[in-house]
């Protein structure tokens, strides 16, 4: 005769490791996330505001719109920019995009 109860605990048991294979492959697609996604750009942003930070008179720099200029001031958040003899730009910082170096 079949027992209903050995049936059942025969179930239960078995029932453990397919929770395990169904959590896996979601925890595997997490870390791959992070290690493709999350850390390169946490990387760059940490880069870029090193970057930024480290801005000072007379470097010469490309802003977002791709004009070159040297700096001729920095006031916070705001860059002096000498794009030609007589001209200055007024950017804010964050529209830096590459710096080339001093004079």
């Amino acid at each position: 005769m079949i027992n209903p109860i050995n049936i059942l605990l025969n179930q239960q048991q078995s029932g453990g490791g397919n929770l395990l294979s169904l959590i896996l492959p979601f925890v595997i697609l997490i870390a791959v996330f992070y290690f493709l996604l999350y850390l390169p750009q946490s990387r760059e942003k940490k880069r870029r505001q090193k970057m930024l930070d480290s801005l000072k008179q007379g470097d010469t720099v490309t802003t977002t719109g791709g004009i070159i200029g040297v700096i001729q001031r920095i006031d916070g958040d705001v860059v002096i920019l000498k794009v030609s003899e007589g001209t200055n730009l007024k950017v804010e910082k964050w529209a830096v995009s590459r710096v080339h170096g001093g004079q």
